[in-house]
């Protein structure tokens, strides 16, 4: 259409603010928009490992690699520079052309080095697996020492007892990080002592009730926040707690809602 003075595009102008008013009256929110959901903080709470992950062909081969480089780019110690002087010392000695030298009654380089060769021989490296493995005591942080273990807990949501991790709903006037907070408080006791590791929550997950108990609120959104346990021998969880500390491997087993372990496990390490 060609508007061919102001008046018509005027005109123009006007019909279709018309024209768009009558659409925007016939739009609607949806009942999803309407829909009241309860706010909860969750703790994702970690043991992270405590020795390393033993080493695969690959990665021991670069290193016994990276090592003979090393060896062969260094200089040479003092216990070897002392060695080559007991060595030369010897030979002048056995053919007589310096005396005796006190220094030469000590403890020479060799002597050191076959006492450090005995001492070594009566070394033993201590097992990797842990009298907790072999019970699978699944309370005890004492177990799977090179993975990070995971704290999980019974607790009542609604009518049912589920062991997932720990969540509490948000109180007005906190924030939700206060919430985890006490959450874990309320949880696992005083004597735990977690850092967490900032103000942002880790992750999200949300589900709706059982339609018979659903009351101004059809469900809950949970916002998980990640903390650690400052020390392992911090985690005295109270004995009252129904709890467990599992992998993130072994999670995939214990929990029964899969797609709750789906969404938890996304923002595990």
């Amino acid at each position: 259409m060609i508007v061919r003075n102001v008046g018509q595009l005027l005109s123009v102008h006007l019909r279709t603010a018309c024209v768009a008013r009558g659409l925007c009256t016939k739009v609607q929110s949806s009942p999803a928009a309407t829909e009241k959901w309860d706010l909860y903080s969750g703790v994702l709470l970690e043991r992270l490992p405590i020795i390393g992950k033993p080493l695969d062909d690959v990665q021991t081969r670069v290193q016994n690699l990276m090592n003979q480089i090393e060896f062969e780019n260094s200089l040479r110690s003092d216990h070897e520079l002392r060695k080559e002087r007991d060595a030369i010392q010897a030979k002048l000695l056995a053919k007589g052309e310096i005396d005796v030298d006190l220094d030469a009654t000590k403890q020479t380089a060799q002597d050191f080095e076959d006492a450090c060769n005995e001492e070594l021989e009566k070394f033993q490296m201590a097992s990797r697996t842990t009298a907790a493995d072999k019970k699978n005591d699944v309370k005890s942080l004492n177990r799977k020492l090179d993975e990070t273990l995971i704290f999980i807990a019974k607790q009542n949501l609604g009518k049912t007892q589920v062991t997932c991790l720990p969540q509490g709903k948000w109180i007005e006037g906190e924030t939700l990080r206060q919430t985890a907070e006490r959450v874990l408080k309320e949880i696992a006791g005083d004597k735990v002592k977690a850092q967490f590791y900032g103000n942002a929550p880790c992750g999200f997950y949300k589900y709706k009730y059982p339609k018979g108990e659903r009351g101004e609120s059809v469900g809950a959104k949970v916002f998980f926040f990640r903390a650690v346990l400052r020390d392992h021998k911090d985690g005295n969880v109270d004995a009252k707690t129904a709890f467990e500390w599992r992998t993130k491997e072994e999670l995939g087993t214990v929990l029964k809602s899969q797609s709750y372990y789906k969404s938890v496990s996304q923002f595990m390490l």
